[in-house]
């Protein structure tokens, strides 16, 4: 099948969007930084059943952050930097809103999170283990346009691509995982031709660092996509 290639269009995300769901978090935390949880179990992120580690690359983590309607996670220690792919919460979808903390390194947190529903709340977090680069010569190859969040911990872009749309061939130095975002058919293919098909929000394919790939999209609607990089 051949698709007719156009640049990549790197879509930033809206400022409101984002203090909307730093804002969400923050309230979260705020609240459970008021209770008192001595005597409760308490267990550290990655051994939360509802943070399920779907990938595992050296010191980084991809968590399938999941909670049914009415459910409430386990307390649980962030104690790592983390960033958010928001899929949705009980309201409905949030199409991939990306957010992270990195305040975690320095200050552990505890905290649980509840779902009064009707929907399925729904995250895919990437947590990052390593010390941080500190340098900024790691960007990627082929990639069009600035990134919707760098720290030195991780990058962000955002990819709309029309029907029959594809990316140019790029490289990323770093481990990262390709998120769909919205609903649509989304083709990441290797260099050798190996492709991996997303077909639904929330689908994703991990990538190696310094490992080439492009992104098409093979249907007759537009989709998105986000591509997360852990910076080490």
């Amino acid at each position: 099948m051949n698709f007719q290639s156009s640049r990549m269009k790197v879509l930033g995300l809206a400022a409101a969007v984002v203090a909307s769901s730093a804002v969400a978090l923050s309230t979260v935390s705020s609240l459970a930084q008021e209770q008192d949880f001595r005597g409760q179990k308490i267990v550290q992120i990655l051994q939360e059943p509802r943070h399920r580690t779907v990938h595992k690359d050296g010191n980084v983590y991809l968590l399938d952050v999941q909670i049914n309607p009415g459910d409430t996670s386990f307390l649980h220690t962030h104690d790592a930097a983390i960033m958010y792919t928001f899929i949705s919460n009980g309201d409905g979808p949030l199409y991939g809103r990306v957010s992270g903390n990195t305040d975690y390194v320095e200050q552990n947190f505890t905290h649980q999170v509840s779902n009064p529903g009707p929907g399925l709340f729904r995250i895919m977090a990437l947590t990052n283990y390593g010390p941080g680069v500190e340098e900024n010569n790691d960007r990627p190859q082929g990639v069009d346009g600035s990134a919707d969040l760098e720290n030195k911990w991780f990058r962000s872009y955002r990819v709309a691509l029309a029907p029959g749309e594809e990316t140019s061939i790029q490289t990323h130095q770093n481990s990262s995982v390709i998120i769909q975002t919205r609903p649509g058919k989304v083709h990441v293919s290797r260099e050798d031709g190996v492709t991996a098909e997303l077909s639904d929000m929330g689908d994703w394919a991990w990538r190696e660092a310094n490992a080439a790939f492009k992104i098409s999209n093979p249907g007759n609607s537009s989709v998105e996509v986000v591509i997360n990089e852990a910076r080490r």
